[in-house]
């Protein structure tokens, strides 16, 4: 293909995706003419044509970058798309965002973030590390950093922090010098057809550690053995085992204070203004490359205490105040083991509460591979909602819908609803003046809920 560096003008189907939409802003701030079409408006499509990048929602050739050097396309775009098949027909240079970030990053420095659960939040952490502390890195982002309200940024020092995108296998594209696998549970099996497969492609991304480069892995993962790195070091919340890890940990008020075992010593009295004990293991594994990269203990200390979250990882839409009234928390959490460490991590910071969760199955196909799972997750709630299966790339699925994890479900407190009656329930039948914990989760639409709810709430 041609230099990445001589593109002149980008075109982008599926350009209000999370990780497309990082790369359409980064061509832009090259200076490159960029345009894209999505199925939907959404709040970040509107922030990219804010920002000078027009986006298109009907599948209409007139709306087409007839003069673009190169074409971007997710995986998730139908095969018959209209624009797609004009670009293929007319012998464009297609690649997938994979291949394209593999491209930029050929000669840079790359900390690279995998794993099936908790690389958006230790990509942003680690990101917003490098980034407050002066350090500098360019970042491509899965989720939208509290602090900045921005998915990518860049930077003159030559150094990328990316999300390492485990689906389609994108991540073997990438060429880290440092990496991070934070999980390798069950997932995407549309894609690998079994969980050793899927975890098979996570060795092979360990593999692509760059000679004489680190890699943090969490303890205790399957094939744990086969990861290999010329530097290989371990992670946890507080395994003492491990090379890195969390210590005296106390809770106050939302947020977190603990020390940090790193490979370089103690780092004491780190503050994160952020709920869930899961967040704490996230942030010993940026704090890890932190350390690695020779970031004094201050500039990292700062850094985290400053840290203000990714958007919808453990967002508090309603935040804590004493122990009256609704907390209300909003997640993407879409698979069980990371509604597991939402629901036990939010019930420990406030155990006097009930906690009501509102869940929105991703996928008709992980919904059916993992329902006795979600069904055990979410049976760690005190109340559950189930809102209907979020198709995203998929057709539905015959006998598969949320009766199917709801009838695998032990709590008897179980409610199916669609989205508006869901609302309505809110606004009539929610019992606001008891301590309550509320927590939707998802990561299809129902964020699209969150403010009508957070209004109704406090309205009331």
């Amino acid at each position: 293909m041609k230099d990445i560096n001589n593109i002149q003008e980008v075109f982008f189907i599926g350009i209000g995706g999370i990780g497309m939409s990082a790369l359409a802003r980064y061509f832009n701030a090259k200076g490159k003419k960029v345009s894209g079409y999505d199925r939907t408006e959404t709040p970040l499509t509107k922030q990219l044509i804010n920002e000078g990048i027009p986006v298109y929602y009907t599948d209409d050739e007139n709306h087409l970058a007839k003069a673009a050097d190169l074409v971007i396309y997710t995986p998730a775009i139908p095969q018959d798309h209209k624009g797609l098949n004009y670009y293929r027909d007319n012998q464009y240079i297609l690649l997938k965002r994979s291949d394209v970030l593999g491209e930029i990053t050929k000669s840079s420095f790359n900390i690279c973030i995998a794993g099936t659960h908790g690389k958006t939040t230790i990509t942003t952490m680690t990101a917003h590390l490098l980034r407050h502390s002066g350090y500098g890195c360019n970042a491509f982002l899965g989720g939208i950093a509290a602090n900045y309200n921005s998915n990518f940024w860049s930077n003159e020092n030559n150094v990328y922090v990316l999300e390492a995108d485990e689906y389609d296998r994108s991540f073997l594209k990438l060429h880290p010098d440092m990496a991070v696998i934070s999980a390798m549970d069950a997932d995407h099996l549309d894609i690998y057809g079994t969980e050793d497969n899927m975890q098979q492609a996570f060795v092979d991304f360990a593999g692509r550690v760059k000679k004489g480069g680190v890699l943090f892995s969490k303890s205790g993962l399957k094939k744990a053995d086969a990861l290999q790195a010329d530097h290989h070091y371990t992670y946890s919340l507080q395994n003492r085992n491990d090379d890195v890890y969390a210590t005296n940990i106390t809770s106050r008020d939302g947020c977190y204070v603990f020390d940090v075992h790193t490979t370089d010593g103690w780092l004491n009295d780190v503050v994160l203004n952020m709920g869930g004990l899961h967040n704490i293991e996230n942030a010993v594994a940026a704090i890890a490359i932190a350390k690695q990269l020779h970031i004094a203990d201050e500039k990292i200390k700062s850094a985290i205490a400053a840290f203000k979250g990714v958007k919808r990882r453990f967002e508090y839409i309603i935040p804590p105040s004493g122990n009256k009234g609704t907390v209300f928390v909003d997640d993407y959490a879409h698979h069980p083991a990371e509604l597991e460490a939402l629901i036990k991590g939010a019930k420990l910071l406030f155990p006097d509460k009930k906690c009501t969760v509102v869940f929105q199955p991703h996928l008709f196909s992980r919904t059916r591979d993992l329902a006795p799972e979600f069904a055990a997750s979410l049976d760690l709630a005190d109340e559950v909602i189930l809102l209907p299966v979020y198709p995203a790339r998929e057709l539905p699925l015959a006998g598969i819908s949320s009766k199917t994890i709801f009838d695998k479900m032990k709590n008897k407190q179980k409610y199916i609803m669609q989205k508006e009656e869901w609302l309505t329930w809110v606004k009539n039948a929610y019992d606001q003046n008891t301590p309550n914990l509320l927590i939707t989760a998802g990561a299809g639409d129902i964020d699209q809920l969150v403010q009508p709810v957070k209004e109704i709430l406090e309205s009331r």
